[in-house]
């Protein structure tokens, strides 16, 4: 795999440090199911400057868009579907240089909600696959935007008692089924859902338990560096990196046990490489959305899938496989 590198060490030992350049589509902040988008998506390519500096320049020579900043949405046109299927395609220029996280944001909300009150991921993937089936659309909605408001810093109302009370409907109109035997346990926790919103009396968590970015730039380094190398990641600028919320990412990093050397904020109309990221993630979005309402292009689903994180935080089956599923050769 080409790409930036700069000398670093790991381990004690000399290595080589590989740079990623990372950017994300997607952010709504902590509104994930009331927001613009429903899939988050994180992407890292490893390009050097002018490997990115070229695929720029053909994708502009392509599309000729008197646009000062190219976006994914040019990409995404249809009068330049070769282009993006050029960008994506096993010959084109970022096949095997480029990884993207997906984060389908309903299950992430399921997903946090239960690991905070029952801290149990297999009871989390049993309510959100049983849900939208038992509790019917408008429930399951119901509960969606109750679990949201909870975890969410900024709130309107009590979210707390919107919670229950929507636990304890919803689980009474529908017994002995699988989504309210969880919801049954969820609802005698009531005093944990208290203590973490008292939580938030001193200020806001230096770490929003609902803001995906922050986990998906973990996971991305833990993704350059599973081979056991050493990365350091180049961020498009974002008002959530902090320094102090940076140094949680490499602390989190460090402990367990990820090669990520560092992270450095930069603009992306300056650098190409964050401008391809940029490209990556948008239209990985866009496709893995379709996908999941059922409106998935198989062409545009199948180059996709070798960039595709598999331990993507995805709750949707039939949707999963097709985006992460083993890639055919």
């Amino acid at each position: 795999m080409s790409g930036n590198h700069v000398n670093g060490r790991r381990g004690g030992a000399a290595d080589t440090v590989l740079e990623v350049a990372c950017d994300e589509s997607g952010s709504d902040g902590e509104n994930l199911t009331g927001g613009n988008t429903d899939v988050f998506a994180h992407a890292g390519v490893s390009l050097s400057e002018a490997a990115a500096a070229a695929a720029v320049r053909e994708i502009r020579d392509r599309i000729r868009s008197p646009a000062e900043e190219y976006k994914a949405n040019h990409l995404l046109r249809e009068k330049h579907r070769a282009v993006l299927e050029w960008l994506l395609a096993p010959r084109g220029p970022i096949h095997g240089r480029a990884r993207v996280h997906l984060m389908e944001k309903t299950f992430f909300v399921v997903d946090r909600t239960v690991g905070l009150l029952l801290d149990d991921a297999d009871e989390a993937a049993v309510l959100f696959r049983a849900g939208r089936t038992d509790f019917g659309e408008t429930g399951w909605r119901a509960f969606l935007e109750a679990a949201n408001q909870l975890l969410r810093v900024r709130h309107d109302g009590d979210p707390v008692d919107v919670f229950y009370d929507t636990v304890d409907a919803l689980r009474r109109a529908h017994p002995r089924t699988d989504a309210a035997r969880v919801l049954e346990r969820l609802s005698a926790t009531r005093s944990l859902a208290v203590s973490y919103r008292d939580g938030f009396l001193a200020g806001p968590p230096l770490i929003p338990l609902l803001n995906p970015l922050l986990p998906a730039i973990v996971r991305t380094a833990a993704l350059w560096s599973g081979d056991g190398r050493t990365v350091h990641l180049v961020h498009d600028r974002q008002n959530m990196l902090t320094p102090d919320r940076i140094a949680w990412i490499e602390g989190t990093a460090r402990r367990a046990g990820i090669g990520l050397a560092g992270l450095r904020l930069v603009v992306a109309r300056d650098d190409a490489r964050v401008q391809v990221a940029d490209f990556l993630a948008g239209i990985a979005r866009k496709i893995a959305s379709d996908e999941l309402n059922g409106r998935g292009d198989a062409a545009l689903t199948a180059l996709l899938r070798p960039y595709v994180d598999p331990d993507s935080v995805w709750g949707d089956a039939r949707s999963g496989a097709l985006l992460a599923g083993p890639v055919q050769d």
